[in-house]
């Protein structure tokens, strides 16, 4: 293409002799010639041929910077033919390299393997004939459409590698967008506010240049093949055949087949993905629609806990494989059965049986609003459908009784939450209102065990209350689990200043995330420390009227599950009123704070009910 200004007297052409020399470089051969400056050749309309050429024209007086710049970079290859043809010839086998690697690549870290790019993409084929048969205007934009929609298609696979890596499920092009602002304030609240602007401009950075290098490789691939179009359209009839063939007999290297259409298939699953974000609105208010207890009157509901300080208290990423897991399975059985021992000793008896969350990896909220609902509420439209509806939750089936006060312990919330009304709490204690003057933990604004203890001081603990039904959020377990809090006197926590001193007797996250054992080490302890922070209060506080069910609300990363995509978090109830367990003697559970295997495993969403039906009337 034309790489100077035209004269205003004559044509939108240029001379051979201006892209001579990068033609033939381009060529992959050497240059036949030096070109000079006065050089003429014969040329070819823009419209009739398969380059684009311009006539020749006299250099005008005065030159713009581009033309002298293009001028100088044609000098030189001028003058250096040899390191001009090594350059352009290089330049090629990068962009075929880099179009290869867009057509073959994985949309998942752990299928990225030699073999994956060792095969026959079926797009490429296909593309690479239909760009030969083509005419050169509709050939120059079907190449730069090509390249940019390869391009947009690699990016959505790196974006993929990174939802697999926390969420362990792909990106949705409908109901995803707004994780992004959560991510960024992820990267802000663990890595500060320089590591978050500079994450997002690198990966600024890296989608610009995704699709502007994946546009230049295709238009300079194209150019390649209609300058030696006999051998590019063999080359395509023998990649063509050899793909039908290695289709048809199931060829592989290992577990991967030669001939694929990995791109096809992945285009398809995004508009089946799409087609089916834009129904789920209709599917999930047909659902929301029913619910068994609407029409119960105030006096009937959670009859058999009156009187009970009730707490739903989530424990952030406990999930099944904090038990499960060989590596982690001893540190955390020791730390269930001391808990379930210390509380037995307290009076308190526990049961305890698996959910399965509708997320894992982060998501938390969708988790909460799950249990709470009855509703499976697996993505961001269904929650923001859900919290703008009259769906009444469990909390607010508290509050409707009368017989309660609901209050909120949520010290991962530090900005306005609006959806708090929703869920029927009277009072909502975020970051900023627990009294809290210590540091943050990472994204962690309030250790655990002084949320509980600020549970105490502003409202369990006062004299002469009505019965308490809280939900609360212990947040001490969230990615990236460094540094850790740990376990100090209960008097000693003061306003929480103690804090920072324990902190810097942490570990640095920066340093943990390099080493997947690290992260899966500090996981551990995080829960063990969210675990110990309950029980102990459990211990010093509670009492007979005391009631806490607490729960994981979903798995952690992949990076802490070695690729396990299990949903299973355990949820336990305690209790100092032997007729509260009696009322779900039924259920099944494992006596204590651990789940057998095989202890009875529900999904997250119909907890409600069958909570609410087993302390009704009948229950």
């Amino acid at each position: 293409m034309s790489h100077h200004t035209p004269s205003r007297h004559l044509p939108d052409t240029a001379t051979e002799a201006d892209t001579a020399a990068a033609d033939s470089a381009d060529d992959g051969t050497e240059p036949a010639a030096v070109v000079t400056e006065a050089a003429s050749a014969e040329t070819e309309p823009r419209d009739g041929g398969d380059t684009d050429t311009d006539v020749a024209a006299p250099a005008p007086a005065q030159e713009h910077a581009p033309r002298r710049g293009w001028r100088v970079w044609r000098g030189w290859r001028t003058r250096n033919p040899r390191a001009s043809h090594a350059l352009s010839l290089g330049m090629t086998v990068l962009a075929g390299a880099l179009v290869v690697v867009a057509l073959l690549l994985p949309n998942r870290i752990e299928r990225i393997e030699f073999a994956s790019f060792v095969r026959i993409p079926a797009e490429g084929v296909l593309l690479a004939g239909l760009l030969l048969s083509l005419p050169p205007r509709p050939r120059r934009i079907m190449a730069v459409v090509a390249g940019v929609f390869l391009g947009l298609v690699t990016v959505l696979k790196f974006v993929d590698m990174g939802f697999y890596q926390v969420l362990a499920r792909p990106f949705d092009l409908v109901l995803d967008w707004i994780l992004i602002e959560h991510a960024t304030d992820f990267l802000r609240e663990t890595f500060g506010r320089t590591g978050q602007v500079l994450a997002v401009v690198g990966v600024i950075v890296l989608l610009v240049a995704v699709l502007v290098l994946t546009t230049l490789a295709v238009v300079r691939l194209t150019n390649l093949m209609v300058r030696h179009r006999p051998v590019a359209a063999r080359t395509t009839l023998i990649l063509g055949t050899a793909w039908i063939t290695c289709m048809t007999l199931g060829v592989q290297i290992g577990t991967v087949p030669i001939a694929t259409k990995g791109n096809a298939e992945f285009i398809g699953n995004r508009v089946e993905q799409v087609r089916a974000g834009l129904k789920d609105a209709r599917v999930f208010e047909k659902q929301a629609a029913v619910d068994a207890f609407a029409k119960t009157s105030p006096d009937q509901l959670l009859t058999g806990l009156r009187g009970k300080d009730v707490l739903f208290t989530f424990i952030e990423s406990y999930g099944r494989v904090a038990i499960d897991d060989p590596a982690m399975a001893e540190q955390t059985d020791a730390v269930l059965k001391e808990g379930t021992a210390s509380l037995k000793a307290a009076g308190f008896e526990s049961r305890s049986g698996w959910l399965q969350s509708p997320v894992t990896g982060a998501g938390s909220w969708l988790a909460h609003s799950t249990f709470l609902s009855g509703l499976w509420i697996k993505n961001q439209q269904r929650y923001r459908s859900l919290t703008t509806s009259d769906r009444m939750t469990l909390t607010n089936y508290f509050r409707k009784t009368g017989a309660w006060r609901t209050v909120g312990i949520v010290p991962g919330v530090r900005r306005a939450w609006p959806e708090g009304k929703y869920f029927g709490l009277d009072h909502i204690y975020d970051s900023e209102h627990l009294g809290y003057h210590g540091p943050y933990f990472s994204w962690t604004p309030v250790p655990d065990q002084f949320s509980m203890e600020a549970f105490q001081r502003l409202e369990h603990g006062k004299k002469d209350r009505e019965p308490i039904m809280a939900e609360i959020i212990l947040a001490s377990s969230h990615n990236p689990w460094s540094p850790i809090a740990r376990m100090i006197d209960w008097e000693d926590l003061g306003d929480g200043s103690v804090f920072h001193r324990i902190k810097k007797e942490g570990t640095d996250p920066t340093e943990v995330w390099k080493d997947p054992e690290k992260v899966r080490t500090e996981y551990r302890r995080a829960i063990e420390y969210s675990i110990r922070s309950l029980t102990e209060w459990v211990e010093r506080y509670g009492d007979e009227d005391t009631v806490l069910v607490f729960l994981g609300d979903h798995q952690p990363v992949p990076t802490v599950t070695a690729g396990d995509t299990g949903k299973d978090v355990p949820i336990t109830i305690v209790a100092r009123d032997q007729k509260v367990l009696d009322r779900v003697a039924d259920w099944g559970w494992t006596d204590g704070l651990k789940p057998a295997p095989d202890a009875p495993r529900w999904g997250m969403d119909k907890f409600r009910d069958r909570f609410m039906t087993a302390y009704g009337p009948r229950g």
